[in-house]
């Protein structure tokens, strides 16, 4: 940044309309060390969405604008990388909730990013206007609205009547390389997707069974050929999970996997494999002092299976994860 950009950013700050760390946050690229869980603590940060490629993780965010909220405000959504996930990168803010013309409420909630044929394809859900999809040629962005209008819409969400059910969109590609997209609050929805990305591929259908009380923030992932629908259950939010030998299921129940993550009333997983190991990821209110349910913190911990493939109740800890090489 030159110094007379800086000068005009400090005046800038003076005026109390942006701070010059907000805005060299936003235009450079950020290199950082995590000492434990939070994982980030200089931003508040939520619904993380994790991406592996080759020797990297990418994690895509929310981002929660300050500490003490007393309601949402999520203007926008962030990125970072790492290949030993104790050193970060965070890139410059590659989406917002204003790069949507059709969003009603400028509110920038959970999102997934995944990657096909070499295009990066970040489905973003808003509070009441439903689900888009944004596009880039590289994992750090930037992104921009390929669609120019809603992927899913609240219409396509048959079984429930509040505004904000068309929300935490959760994409899969599976071994045959169908891609799906599941979402929702209240009831959980799902759709094929067509091999562009950014069309359903037939009827929209939900997933129901025994035992399934679904709140929102679901996410797929596969292990030794069994599907894991995992999802936020009850309010303060849970996280439960089932089990399937078909993505479409039937799936069979199999009990909470994470308990409520601290003093945030909600709780949205992330489930990948990386250099070996399984990793949990999610977010809490653990920045001190100022973090709670409107102002989140991303945390990562390991996850381990049993030998019949279900999963061992997940341990938060301070400490986080070791790095690996």
């Amino acid at each position: 940044m030159t110094i007379l950009k800086k000068a005009f950013l400090s005046a800038v700050c003076l005026l109390g309309l942006i701070s010059v760390q907000a805005q060299e946050e936003m235009d450079s690229i950020y290199h950082f060390t995590t000492q434990g869980n939070p994982i980030f603590t200089h931003k508040y940060t939520a619904d993380p969405a994790a991406l592996v490629l080759g020797d990297t993780l990418w994690l895509f965010t929310g981002h929660d604008f300050k500490g003490g909220q007393k309601g949402y405000n999520l203007k926008d959504w962030c990125v970072f990388s790492t290949t030993d996930l104790k050193n970060w990168t965070e890139y410059p803010t590659p989406l917002r909730a204003k790069d949507f013309s059709w969003d009603e409420r400028g509110q920038a909630y959970a999102a997934h990013t995944v990657e096909k044929d070499g295009k990066y394809y970040w489905y973003i859900s808003t509070n009441t206007s439903g689900i888009g999809v944004a596009v880039s040629d590289r994992p750090e962005g930037p992104y921009k609205d390929v669609l120019g209008t809603q992927l899913v819409k609240r219409e396509d969400c048959f079984a429930s009547k509040h505004s904000w059910t068309c929300i935490d969109p959760a994409a899969f590609i599976d071994d045959d390389g169908q891609a799906w997209l599941f979402w929702g609050n209240g009831v959980c929805y799902y759709a094929k997707l067509k091999d562009n990305m950014i069309e359903l591929d037939g009827p929209v259908k939900k997933i129901d069974f025994e035992g399934f009380e679904f709140t929102e923030a679901p996410w797929i992932h596969k292990y030794k050929k069994k599907y894991y629908l995992t999802y936020a259950t009850g309010f303060p939010e849970k996280i439960a999970y089932a089990m399937a030998d078909n993505i479409e299921g039937p799936y069979e129940y199999k009990g909470i996997l994470n308990e409520i993550a601290g003093n945030s009333n909600t709780n949205h997983q992330s489930i990948v494999e990386f250099k070996g190991d399984w990793y949990f990821i999610y977010h809490n209110g653990g920045i001190q002092t100022d973090g709670s349910s409107y102002s989140r913190s991303v945390c990562i911990d390991k996850l381990y299976y049993n030998r019949d493939g279900t999963i061992k109740r997940i341990v938060m800890t301070t400490e986080g994860v070791e790095p690996v090489k």
